[in-house]
């Protein structure tokens, strides 16, 4: 039995919940991301509305030639909060229809709907009511891919955005993927597209014409995943989403920065807010990790693992100052900093470890000033002692 696969990615998902919340921001431009600040912003978009992506608008893109290429967008700051709650709706919608939901994103998941398509009437009457429900309980719309396999559904999703449906019919696999660009295949980035257009390779279907030997000595194992992927072949099955695997915070500076005191009180307020996450959701990890990012773009990341479970304040913002102080910065500036935190655990029904043996007052301590943040504001109260070492 041939599988049937959707591929759910919601349309400008952000932007579109702040069109839907902001009646006055509809059929404008709305980028959501950083305050642009007259364009000397920092950061970037992290999704444009449709009517932004005609001047040039897109995710990823920095904030200042964001507001260079649209001064008269909407510029708002994202609002997680509100995303997760329509997520979480969304993802309610999908289960009406299978049980096999691989949620891949806030905004997109894949469902494997092959034992269900006698329930609905077949392929086009179901992947039809997927759009339908989603419009009329959500008002957002969703393009939609359908396949055999994951790899096509996802691709299918994003060749008619927005509100697209896109089915790929078992046997059609490779004249569905002949004359697409090679920038379509999973996996392919710069350096890969550049060695195939080398070798005179514009299009998938020119990939599939090549034998798996000779991409696989062109390319290791990567040519022969490239063969598969330009015959249309996956295997892979929808898994439902797992737990959490990792949870981490970002703060890019508006100028870049040298300033030791100034990092050292930004990766510990970067710690607060991370380790208020944490046990807000009764999650705790293994693995501490810094992200640093220079004035050049430059990204590195640097991590210290432990035997134990934590969630704790001190010992986070501890490890993450120790890892930038013992970091080779080549006196570059900082542009970005991360604390990161994964390997997670949700803590329940674990034995304390050494790191989890705080003293009640320190206990009391965190949840007081969690509670104190949460009702007044995260700068209400601060640790008298910003650059102590863990206990």
């Amino acid at each position: 039995m041939h599988r049937t696969i959707l591929h759910v990615d919601m349309d400008a998902f952000f932007a579109a919940i702040e069109q839907l919340d902001n009646p006055r921001y509809r059929g404008k431009p709305v980028i959501v991301g950083a305050d642009p600040k007259g364009g000397t912003g920092r950061g970037v978009v992290a999704t444009a509305s449709y009517e932004a992506r005609k001047y040039g608008v897109h995710s990823a893109l920095p904030i200042s030639q964001a507001y260079r290429r649209c001064p008269h967008g909407v510029y708002v700051r994202g609002r997680m909060q509100r995303y997760s709650e329509v997520s979480g709706q969304l993802m309610d919608v999908l289960r009406e229809f299978t049980p096999i939901i691989q949620k891949i994103s806030v905004d997109e998941a894949f469902l494997d709907v092959t034992k269900s398509l006698g329930l609905f009437g077949g392929i086009d009457a179901l992947a039809k009511s997927v759009k339908d429900q989603i419009k009329n309980e959500l008002h957002l719309t969703a393009s939609v891919g359908v396949a055999p396999n994951k790899f096509l559904a996802k691709i299918a999703s994003d060749l008619q955005k927005p509100d697209g449906l896109v089915m790929v019919q078992p046997g059609m696999e490779k004249v569905f993927l002949k004359d697409l660009a090679i920038s379509k295949l999973w996996g392919v980035g710069k350096k890969t597209e550049a060695a195939l257009s080398d070798i005179g390779i514009a299009t998938i279907g020119q990939i599939a014409e090549l034998s798996e030997q000779e991409l696989g000595k062109k390319f290791g194992k990567w040519g022969h995943a490239l063969w598969k992927l330009s015959n249309g072949i996956d295997n892979r099955p929808v898994e439902p989403w797992g737990p959490q695997k990792s949870i981490s915070q970002e703060r890019t500076f508006y100028e870049d920065t040298d300033d030791q005191e100034l990092i050292e009180k930004t990766l510990l307020k970067l710690a607060e807010s991370l380790t208020a996450m944490m046990r807000k959701g009764q999650l705790k990890g293994r693995t501490i990790a810094l992200k640093v990012r220079f004035e050049d773009f430059s990204t590195f990341t640097r991590s210290k693992t432990f035997d134990d479970f934590i969630d704790s304040t001190q010992i986070i913002k501890g490890v993450a100052i120790s890892l930038y102080r013992n970091f080779n910065k080549e006196n570059k500036k900082v542009r970005l900093l991360g604390v990161g935190v994964s390997q997670l655990n949700t803590g329940e029904g674990e034995q304390l470890g050494l790191f989890e043996q705080e003293s009640l007052t320190n206990i009391k301590l965190t949840k007081l000033l969690d509670s104190l943040s949460s009702k007044f504001g995260e700068n209400v109260v601060k640790r008298a002692s910003l650059l102590d070492d863990p206990k």
